[in-house]
């Protein structure tokens, strides 16, 4: 069974102030009624509810160009991540969201690391575009590079160089073992 509700504040799930919905009996009754989040439908209601969605369209006005402007300031920013790498060019760790939001808040931006929607850890030195949640659907890309620092050489174990076995002053490793068995 369904009951009419009207919002009194806003639930990102269900909707804003002053929205009519219908909703479970059980969840209104258990959940957002006793918690003051709606109230029952009711033209005296709606016509109490007004003025409280006015001043919440009035406010979600102004947050919504506050995230405007955070999203240009994000798509205009460029993180640097200085790391080492193998010879093959892999990262011997990983640029994660985490160490971005690391980053972004050094820089002065307060966002959670659950924002940003990294798909996978980076892995390589490249350039990337990192999406940002800002809020809904909103969204902003930050451009991310990972820089090559230093690059090991790989070591082939297989073959052993029998020069780099000898000590120093012996020609050969055949000496090597003469002079061990003395």
């Amino acid at each position: 069974m369904k009951t009419r509700i009207i919002l009194r504040e806003d639930i990102p799930a269900l909707g804003n102030v002053g929205d009519v919905l219908e909703v479970a009996a059980g969840f209104a009754r258990n959940n957002l009624l006793p918690l003051g989040l709606a109230m029952p439908y009711s033209e005296e209601g709606m016509r109490a509810i007004e003025k409280t969605r006015a001043e919440a369209e009035v406010k979600r006005a102004a947050q919504a160009i506050e995230h405007e402007a955070l999203a240009a300031r994000l798509a205009s920013l460029q993180i640097t991540f200085e790391e080492k790498v193998n010879a093959d060019g892999h990262l011997y760790g990983a640029v994660t969201s985490k160490r971005i939001a690391e980053q972004l808040v050094a820089q002065g931006f307060e966002l959670p690391d659950s924002h940003i929607r990294l798909p996978e850890p980076i892995r390589e030195a490249g350039e990337f575009e990192v999406p940002i949640h800002i809020h809904g659907d909103l969204t902003a890309n930050l451009k991310v590079w990972v820089l090559a620092t230093h690059q090991d050489e790989a070591i082939d174990l297989d073959e052993d160089s029998e020069e780099e076995a000898a000590p120093e002053g012996l020609d050969s490793p055949a000496e090597s073992s003469q002079i061990d068995a003395r």
